[in-house]
């Protein structure tokens, strides 16, 4: 494989290709890698011929549309057929019911994945008091990301070498430092997702693994309308390049991939929203969800959100959901034996 990409692409396409790694908000705590052809870790990718076409219909659905119809039902104002449509291609790995209330679990201590199923949804639902105080501060705040990013411990993380990535020449994350929150709740509650996914993924379609070339990154987000807190986690980030069925470079952290490009990735875009409070008493107008969107081809996420140079990847771009505070990197920083830690950056 090259180890440079190709000179001919103009920056504007190299960006518009990039599948998730580049997307990332100017009022970010973090600055922006820069991004430029020759960098071998931009995901430019150049249109296949094999790549399914997109439907050409009126757009019906957007992004706000989506938020809205896993929001209060008051908030409801979508075409039936729309709300039916973009509902058909959920798939809860946590079970949504607006009219149900579920217990808080309250934790002051590190959280460790529960064994029993509806400690598990509980967890998604009614997340601990942290967590909880995270979503009210980014309604209070007027969805300011600058509220969420004082919630962070200022110490530096440098990270580390990730699976053999450094030998690769390939750099996962865009900054080489994270941070963490400053409660150590906040901190497990996000490992806490990524293990979640991984786990029940499986039950929806999507076989998930914890690596490099998978799931190891979302994007928290302040959504646009209601100053929701939530997250868009990417999975099958770096698909094997393969001549027949995905025949893209995609740069030095594609070497070595092991995903297999395949049905799974109109599975790739999982979201995870907290509970939204109201803005004007202490309840709480819907609970936390955790969802798979399905972006097959025949579905309304695919022809109405996917934009059509990235329809191949099924991507769907966080700042379409919401002002991006910053990435969220769950990294296996162990060496004979994994260990997963947490870098925001």
């Amino acid at each position: 494989m090259s180890s440079s990409l190709s000179s001919s692409l103009p920056l504007k396409f190299a960006f518009l290709f990039s599948l998730s790694l580049a997307g990332a908000s100017s009022a970010s705590l973090f600055p922006k890698k820069k991004l430029s052809i020759e960098n071998p870790n931009t995901n430019n990718i150049s249109p296949s011929p094999s790549a399914p076409a997109p439907i050409n219909n009126p757009k019906a659905a957007t992004v706000s549309d989506l938020l809205s119809l896993l929001g209060p039902t008051q908030q409801h104002s979508l075409n039936p057929q729309v709300a039916q449509q973009l509902f058909s291609c959920f798939k809860f790995l946590v079970p949504y019911n607006l009219q149900t209330t579920r217990r808080s679990l309250t934790t002051t201590t590190k959280l460790s994945l529960p064994r029993k199923e509806e400690d598990i949804d509980d967890l998604i639902l009614s997340p601990p008091p942290p967590v909880l105080e995270l979503a009210r501060l980014a309604l209070d705040s007027g969805a300011d990301p600058a509220a969420i990013h004082r919630a962070l411990d200022p110490t530096i993380i440098t990270v580390p070498d990730v699976e053999g990535s450094n030998e690769d020449r390939c750099q996962l994350t865009r900054t080489p430092y994270g941070r963490l929150f400053i409660d150590e709740v906040l901190n497990s509650y996000l490992q806490f997702l990524f293990e979640i996914i991984v786990e029940r993924g499986p039950s929806v379609g999507l076989n998930v693994s914890l690596s490099r070339y998978d799931l190891f990154h979302g994007h928290l987000f302040l959504a646009k309308d209601s100053g929701r807190l939530g997250i868009l986690f990417h999975a099958k980030e770096y698909p094997a390049y393969d001549k027949e069925v995905f025949p893209y470079n995609m740069g030095y952290c594609q070497v070595g991939s092991n995903v297999t490009y395949d049905d799974s990735m109109n599975l790739r875009n999982i979201l995870w929203l907290a509970p939204l409070p109201s803005n004007s008493t202490k309840a709480w107008l819907s609970p936390g969800v955790l969802v798979v969107l399905d972006a097959r081809p025949d579905g309304i996420i695919y022809q109405d959100l996917i934009p059509e140079y990235v329809n191949f990847a099924r991507t769907l771009y966080e700042e379409d959901f919401g002002e991006v505070v910053f990435d969220v990197n769950y990294l296996n920083v162990g060496s004979e034996v994994p260990k997963f830690q947490i870098f925001i950056c």
